[in-house]
């Protein structure tokens, strides 16, 4: 070969190796685009040019930043990934009689003592644990090893009985599928999730499911809010919380050797729940306008995006370190920090059990091993959270075996990313096309 054919194979080889350098975040952007012009502009972004970082939260908990889904057209790509009966989903009902009756159900159902929500998120643990071998090393997808765990949590609270095999995988099988395709790594199966709609109805037509919603919602309706509230956001969300901890620790093996108390690990969950809020962006819809201390109007039915990690890194606090030691002298109040929203508009209403029970889930993993990783670690994690669990007195993964693993993810993300402009487009043409929310609201105004 000649010296010209020598250097043009070195080129392309070391094109072709800094594909994961730059390639997925290329795909990224043009997915934005894509995104933006399917769904048209619209919005405006919260921290942004016509609302500033100083009143964030002042706009978030304005009363009349309280529409939900009605009139953004943003809201049929959401109805689409929430489907089936996301018009029942607690975060998408509009504000009035139908959203307090089912809140308060929702409150009803979580006001658990702490103790208890501690007994209950450990033991679900443990019985998730057991599956896994005690003698060596395990390979896992940290989201993958939580969400049985929430599964079972969740059952618990709904039922009063701990979950069944085939309850566990129904359950798991929908949460899965619906944040596979909120990250578009995958499309929708409704079948997966019909499966665990027809369990919970069939539970509530015969009289075995302590929560019911009262006359006139349906018993189809019921089912729609329990598998949307229950088994969808509190299995998803605490799943991908619990994947963002435990990597962070996975991949800071100083922090996990200072857990000592239940202090540091509040300290740990709230820095990363700081680094990789789960919200990214939330919509919602005005009912009236906001008039800003500058003097600026928004009005009445402005679609305004609320950025959670803008926000978070606009603070004292808002280097991308992970460094828990900063909340040993930092509290809430000084720093830009709404993991559970805010108070004045429609927070989470697990934020009391949830720090509990990510803390004794925490708590029991740490005491049966030692995690390792040296994946990236971003705050949409869709590649699940590739980690080493080892037991207590085994070896762990060497060096090679942890530069493998960064090289595998690192060219893994490539087919991601590209997978998701692929799968991502397509489900944002479908939603457009379905029209699921406009269509709903539609037929309420006849």
């Amino acid at each position: 070969m000649s010296a010209v054919g020598v250097l043009i194979v070195l080129a392309v080889c070391g094109v072709v190796w800094t594909v994961p350098s730059w390639l997925p975040s290329a795909v990224v952007r043009l997915r934005e685009r894509v995104f933006a012009r399917v769904n048209g502009e619209e919005g405006i972004p919260v921290p942004g040019p016509t609302v500033g970082m100083e009143h964030f939260e002042r706009v978030y908990a304005d009363p009349a930043a309280d529409g939900r889904s009605r009139g953004a057209g943003l809201s049929d790509l959401f109805w689409y990934w929430l489907a089936p009966g996301p018009h029942m989903h607690q975060e998408h009902l509009e504000p009035g009689e139908r959203y307090r009756t089912v809140a308060a159900t929702t409150r009803r159902v979580l006001a658990v003592r702490r103790e208890r929500a501690d007994a209950l998120a450990t033991a679900a643990t443990r019985r998730v644990l057991d599956e896994l071998p005690a003698d060596r090393t395990s390979h896992v997808r940290l989201r993958d090893l939580m969400m049985p765990v929430w599964a079972e949590v969740y059952h618990e609270l709904v039922f009063g009985e701990v979950a069944s095999p085939t309850a566990r995988t129904l359950i798991v099988a929908n949460a899965d599928d619906v944040v596979t395709a909120l990250k578009c790594v995958g499309l929708r199966h409704m079948d997966r999730r019909d499966r665990l709609t027809e369990y919970l109805l069939g539970r509530i037509e015969a009289g075995t499911c302590p929560v019911t919603l009262p006359p006139p919602f349906t018993a189809q309706e019921t089912a729609w809010y329990l598998q949307g509230a229950f088994f969808n956001t509190a299995v998803v969300q605490m799943s991908e919380a619990m994947a963002h901890v435990l990597l962070a620790l996975a991949t800071h093996p100083d922090a996990q050797r200072e857990l000592d108390d239940d202090a540091a690990l509040d300290r740990v969950i709230d820095e990363t729940l700081r680094l990789y809020p789960l919200f990214g962006v939330a919509h919602r819809i005005t009912s009236a306008p906001i008039t800003l201390p500058t003097g600026v109007s928004l009005p009445t039915g402005s679609v305004l995006l609320f950025n959670y990690p803008a926000f978070h890194r606009g603070g004292a606090a808002g280097d991308s370190r992970f460094d828990p030691d900063r909340w040993r002298t930092l509290s809430r109040g000084d720093v830009h920090f709404i993991p559970y929203g805010v108070p004045a508009n429609r927070a989470c209403p697990a934020r009391g059990v949830a720090p509990v029970m990510m803390r004794a889930a925490t708590r029991e993993v740490l005491r049966r091993f030692v995690l390792a990783s040296s994946v990236s670690h971003t705050r949409s994690l869709p590649s699940r959270g590739p980690a080493y669990l080892t037991p207590a007195g085994c070896a762990g993964p060497g060096r090679l075996r942890l530069a493998a693993m960064r090289l595998r993810d690192r060219w893994a993300d490539v087919g991601r990313s590209v997978r998701q402009l692929v799968l991502g487009t397509w489900m944002v043409l479908d939603a457009r096309r379905q029209r699921l929310c406009s269509s709903y609201f539609e037929k309420a105004v006849r």
